[in-house]
């Protein structure tokens, strides 16, 4: 299997892409020895997240083990997950 995106940790739930790939893709990607792929449902950048499973609303987004956000609508398994969709958690002035 080539290595289509990158997963690090059993905790996340976003896949990190590592080629610009077009909607429909199919997504490989490995965590240990475990395997998993992925419809992409939009046109991801190189270096952008897709989704590795259903992240509702309000839910954390998981990269390397840690919430890097919170999920501002519901993401489905391959949907491109950026700013459009998650807001981060740190650096936003509120208290």
């Amino acid at each position: 299997m080539k290595k289509q995106a990158v997963v690090i940790n059993a905790k996340d739930n976003v896949a990190t892409v590592v080629d610009d790939f077009p909607a429909g893709t199919i997504l490989n990607y490995a965590l240990g020895h475990s395997e998993g792929t992925v419809q992409l449902l939009q046109d991801t950048p190189m270096g952008h997240k897709c989704a590795i499973c259903e992240i509702l609303a309000g839910a954390d987004v998981i990269k390397y083990g840690e919430s890097i956000g919170r999920a501002t609508a519901n993401i489905n398994p391959g949907e491109h997950v950026h700013v459009h969709n998650v807001e981060s958690r740190r650096g936003r002035g509120g208290s």
